[in-house]
């Protein structure tokens, strides 16, 4: 939660913005000229401003998500609303993903527009001390804007992916020439660094950074016995990379290693272990 992660992100959101629309634009002028590569860039330029104030929704529409009733889940709500006030944010939308895999993620433009989805299972596995630190960090995420970029190069990764769909018979060729492309885009956007650094700031949210490092532990160990089938390209939203490291996935893996998260987690607390052994 700082004046830079927050600016770097911006400029990302723009540069992806400019330089997409001067690849469509390249290519319709070439194909047909002036007028209709202008065309072409004005309707990218409306789909842009669409995507921008729907993120928060695109995104667990994505995973199949609902949004939460303003009755439902208040156990989930209290400390939701609690950790945005510290974080400096408006509270964001709810959305719940009936299954049993526990994860959780933010989507959104930026502090004033954003979406928390959390699944059953993340709710069911969590104790309240974790519960905190993985919404915490999830809320950092909306602070910084980090939403913004990872949440638009998962929708647009995601988009390259399905369009090889259409391809029928040549379903493989083409994913194997897009599927590099929405990878290599993604990891040029994407740092490792905005984990860590989320890490750090949701340790201070929450005034430990013991919370987040179990709960990283219990999401790391709890999806290992459920099965999870979902879009790899939708990797980078999650708090830790739910996906088999193999294949397709393992092209759009931008989480760093979970025992390096957790080592920086715990060195924040130099002395938790002799305070574990005195308790």
């Amino acid at each position: 939660m700082g004046f830079w992660p927050t600016a770097r992100n911006l400029l990302k959101a723009w540069l992806l913005l400019i330089g997409f629309c001067a690849v469509v634009g390249a290519l319709f002028w070439w194909a047909s000229g002036y007028r209709t590569a202008s065309i072409a860039v004005f309707c990218v330029l409306l789909a842009a401003a669409a995507l921008y104030w729907y993120l928060d929704r695109v995104a667990p529409g994505m995973v199949g998500a609902r949004e939460l009733a303003a009755a439902e889940a208040p156990l989930l709500r209290s400390p939701v609303e609690r950790l945005a006030a510290r974080a400096g944010i408006a509270k964001p939308r709810l959305y719940f993903i009936d299954d049993g895999h526990p994860r959780a993620f933010a989507a959104g433009r930026g502090p004033r527009g954003s979406s928390l989805t959390v699944s059953a299972g993340f709710l069911s596995a969590a104790t309240p001390a974790e519960l905190d630190g993985i919404i915490a960090h999830e809320l950092v995420h909306v602070a910084n804007r980090d939403v913004l970029v990872q949440t638009t190069v998962v929708v647009l990764s995601g988009f390259l992916i399905e369009v090889t769909r259409l391809a029928g018979w040549f379903q493989r060729a083409f994913l194997f020439v897009l599927g590099p492309v929405a990878a290599s885009f993604t990891h040029l956007l994407l740092s490792p660094a905005r984990e860590y650094g989320a890490d750090r700031a949701a340790a201070t949210i929450c005034e430990s950074p013991h919370g987040l490092a179990d709960g990283l532990l219990r999401l790391e160990a709890a999806g290992s016995f459920v099965e999870f089938k979902a879009s790899p390209a939708t990797e980078p939203l999650y708090t830790v990379n739910p996906f088999a490291e193999q294949g397709l996935a393992a092209m759009f893996v931008t989480h760093p290693p979970l025992a390096e998260r957790l080592r920086r987690l715990r060195e924040l607390d130099p002395e938790w272990r002799d305070k574990l052994r005195a308790a």
